[in-house]
């Protein structure tokens, strides 16, 4: 179906990091009560392998995936060729006391937003010992800073860009931040690249966050962008998620309602001839759908099973012209925004 040689890849912003188009977002591999079940170690290990050995050299983790754990499985992946793999990991979500400022309690921990110098030093260390390395290639805040605590987003690129002169770090991006933040981030020093929320979906990076990466030469990571299993073609109207399942929360995805999803699923099903035609499946189409965008350079598709990985990898290579594209965004406009209170 698809060509691991012809995967395509893109330098990161003015970086010289050349990332595969399609990334593993490594959310998902850390576990935890977000996505409902416990994550299989082993199993977790032969997806990365198989993302690997199918093209792709981009994967974004966190520390606050699974604690750390999702960091600590890329760190056994990479051992011995670490030269061949971009890992981007983030800071800014901080749990140790209460330094920063109040987010969200996220299975049984008090989480704060903290982006001050103190607690980025720690947790660089940290994430470089959880990924078994000496370097970062992708360091990126992982939400903005807020009130009370709000630190200035010159204290914080100060602190990034030393990362940077220590051989830490090889480059620095963004990720949730508004146009206003981005450009006093771009004002302080280097970024390369822009991670948001993102999909055929949820389109609302379209009206300024895009274009201003588009203007400003940046990278732009999307993530979401199948809805967390939803435009794969895979989740029925049977499927069932547990309860603490991100899925489940309707102010987080409203598409999962009932009635919502009924109609995303009917959307899907009139594009198989379109994936008959391509010699593709719904996930290969939905990204390349979404890499086709003005502004769009990189996306982020999760998994935590080597089927996963055989189900996205192949839109890394997938082209649309421009009558399916057409097409599907007539669809789109007639299938319109979700339902709410339903």
């Amino acid at each position: 179906m698809w060509n691991v040689n012809i995967m395509k890849y893109l330098k990161l912003g003015s970086s010289e990091l050349n990332a595969s188009v399609v990334g593993m977002g490594a959310w998902a591999i850390g576990g935890g009560a977000s996505w409902g079940s416990h994550v299989d170690d082993d199993l977790a290990v032969q997806t990365i392998e198989k993302a690997f050995d199918s093209g792709i050299n981009f994967f974004d983790t966190a520390p606050g995936y699974g604690w750390g754990h999702s960091e600590k499985l890329l760190g056994r992946v990479i051992q011995g060729r670490r030269d061949q793999f971009l890992i981007a990991t983030k800071c800014g979500l901080w749990w140790e006391d209460q330094r920063g400022s109040f987010f969200t309690n996220l299975e049984g921990r008090a989480i704060y937003r903290s982006l001050r110098p103190d607690t980025i030093a720690i947790e660089i260390e940290r994430s470089l010992k959880n990924l078994n390395t000496d370097y970062i290639d992708l360091y990126q805040i992982h939400w903005p800073a807020t009130e009370p605590e709000n630190t200035p987003i010159a204290e914080t690129m100060q602190a990034l860009l030393k990362l940077v002169d220590e051989g830490k770090v090889r480059a620095l991006g963004v990720c949730n931040v508004t146009t206003d933040e981005l450009r006093q981030y771009l004002d302080c020093g280097q970024i390369v690249s822009d991670q948001f929320r993102y999909s055929m979906l949820s389109r609302e990076a379209e009206q300024e966050i895009l274009p201003l990466c588009r203007q400003r030469g940046l990278s732009t990571l999307t993530y979401m962008s199948l809805e967390q299993g939803l435009l794969t073609g895979k989740v029925t109207m049977e499927s069932v998620f547990e309860e603490g399942d991100f899925r489940t929360n309707a102010a987080w995805n409203p598409w999962y309602s009932t009635m919502n999803r009924r109609r995303v699923i009917d959307l899907l099903e009139g594009w198989k001839p379109l994936c008959d035609q391509l010699n593709c499946n719904l996930p290969q189409l939905v990204l390349a759908w979404t890499l086709a965008q003005a502004g769009v350079t990189h996306v982020l598709a999760g998994a935590r099973r080597p089927e996963q990985i055989e189900q996205t990898a192949g839109a890394g290579e997938l082209s649309l012209n421009a009558e399916i594209l057409e097409q599907m965004d007539r669809d789109l406009t007639t299938l319109g925004a979700p339902e709410t209170n339903v």
